[in-house]
């Protein structure tokens, strides 16, 4: 059954008629065109799909339209400032933190959560942090790097290099 919900993305206030057991993920994609939050496993398992729900990470795969209306969702289009990239987005660039590109966008939505409420994690609160995100190029080693960069913390770029070697050696 439709019923219109009333929400905000990225900071804008939005309705959409749809129904309630529809996914977040579509209304995103199909209806408001936001095409950065990715469609991975549509399982809530693999973490391509992450978005901040009034600030908390969820896989909008797996989150009903039912359970948005009247809460606050961040994309990835939402973090940057303008043409200022977030500083999670600068550091995933500068470290390489990609390669195909498609978890890209979850990653950077649990780490934007992880450092909202540990503007300093270990690299074991990263990692366990960043569980629930899967990369199919196990591009690991540089986005932990890529976190530690936005935190403002030395990078350890002997981890990063091996890592390198590892890729080019395939």
């Amino acid at each position: 059954m439709e019923k219109t919900f009333q929400f905000t993305v990225n900071g804008k206030k939005q309705s959409v008629t749809t129904d309630g057991d529809r996914p977040l993920l579509d209304v995103l994609r199909e209806d408001l065109k936001l095409t950065g939050t990715r469609y991975g496993c549509g399982a809530g398992e693999c973490g391509a799909c992450s978005v901040l729900i009034d600030g908390k990470r969820e896989f909008s795969c797996s989150t009903l339209m039912s359970d948005i209306d009247g809460k606050s969702v961040t994309t990835i289009e939402g973090l940057a400032d303008g043409d200022k990239l977030h500083p999670l987005q600068e550091a995933f660039m500068e470290e390489g933190a990609y390669q195909c590109g498609y978890c890209t966008s979850g990653m950077i939505m649990t780490a934007a959560e992880l450092l909202h409420a540990k503007p300093k994690p270990t690299e074991a609160e990263i990692v366990e942090a960043m569980n629930g995100n899967l990369c199919r190029c196990c591009g690991y080693q540089r986005i932990v790097a890529a976190i530690r960069r936005a935190s403002g913390q030395p990078v350890a770029q002997a981890a990063v290099r091996d890592d390198l070697a590892l890729s080019t050696a395939r």
